[in-house]
């Protein structure tokens, strides 16, 4: 059974029917699933014959998704009050203005949809959207939408749905045995029919790393140290590391399964220092610790067992403080 009602479908139908055009963006520094779930979006917005701008502040940071960077852009042309009016914002894997960058453009006031995922996400007052904590990924919410909106997917599309399902879902390692899973890997195998790859996506996703990648994950994992009795390991990456080593295709993924892999280890945190002043942060957990609980301390948010934040501060004087929140909850 599908998680998306009829209503739902209504809604975001009416919404499109009822502008002339739409901006269509989700967080900064993105990853598959939502450059995946913005692409769906915007297939949905043409099929209705509305114009559409693809939005990101980027930076496309991982390889995956280098290739459909031409596809989006960070700057949005002057709006006078009526093309306000008539434009409609869909925001999606995020909920919060906040989260979406440095883009020169004022987002406040005008018409939003969002389709989001995120556990620790809410529809804010005057918006309408659909958001469902449980759905393994943004992608799969965009696919059961087109699904019942228009039909089935074509090839291309699927292959870019099935991208982002399997870039947040691990490729299902995240999945248990509950019922969300079940349809989701119900849903996936449609997009098998409608000419996914399964092979060709995994080889997408982990090969043709940067030999820099490599050089950085061993310098992370030589980094590492446990915390609260060995169930925790917190890693880092410096301004200097960054200067050296670049930005181009990281693979948090990789760092994050070894970590996890670790006898006794439960939760992984990875920090790394953006600027002088300001830190982002990754953190991952097995089973029933729940990080988005931490993530939210430092004005992040996220899944139970996968979340972020971004925050003011320098990375020694955060890690005292996350491995503080951590033994709250371990």
């Amino acid at each position: 059974m599908s998680i998306i009602t009829q209503q739902d479908l209504d809604s975001l139908k009416d919404f499109i029917q009822n502008h002339n055009s739409f901006l269509i963006i989700g967080h900064k520094e993105p990853d598959g699933d939502c450059i995946a779930s913005c692409l769906g979006l915007a297939a949905i917005v043409e099929h209705f014959n509305k114009p559409y701008t693809l939005l990101s502040a980027g930076p496309f940071k991982r390889h995956e998704i280098k290739p459909y960077e031409s596809q989006f852009t960070d700057t949005v042309d002057f709006m006078d009050t009526q093309e306000r009016t008539n434009t409609g914002l869909i925001i999606t894997d995020c909920s919060e203005l906040s989260r979406l960058g440095d883009i020169d453009f004022d987002f406040k006031g005008l018409d939003t949809f969002i389709i989001d995922h995120h556990k620790t996400s809410d529809i804010p007052e005057g918006s309408l959207g659909y958001i469902n904590g449980d759905a393994p990924a943004a992608a799969y919410i965009v696919q059961l939408f087109y699904e019942g909106l228009i039909g089935p997917l074509p090839k291309k599309l699927a292959e870019i749905i099935f991208f982002g399902i399997c870039t947040d879902t691990g490729f299902f390692r995240f999945l248990n045995s509950s019922k969300e899973a079940a349809d989701l890997l119900t849903a996936t195998a449609r997009l098998n029919t409608y000419g996914a790859d399964p092979r060709q996506t995994y080889n997408d996703i982990n090969n043709g790393k940067p030999w820099s990648t490599r050089k950085l994950l061993g310098l992370l994992l030589t980094r590492a140290e446990q915390h609260i009795n060995g169930q925790l390991i917190i890693t880092y990456e410096t301004l200097e590391d960054t200067h050296k080593l670049g930005t181009e295709g990281r693979d948090s993924d990789a760092l994050y399964q070894l970590l996890l892999s670790t006898k006794g280890v439960k939760a992984a945190v990875f920090l790394r220092q953006d600027t002088p002043s300001t830190c982002t942060g990754g953190f991952r957990s097995l089973n029933d610790v729940d990080v988005s609980v931490v993530a939210s301390k430092f004005g992040g948010g996220g899944h139970k067992n996968a979340s972020g934040m971004s925050c003011e501060g320098r990375i020694e004087t955060l890690i005292p403080s996350i491995i503080k929140e951590f033994a709250r909850i371990m």
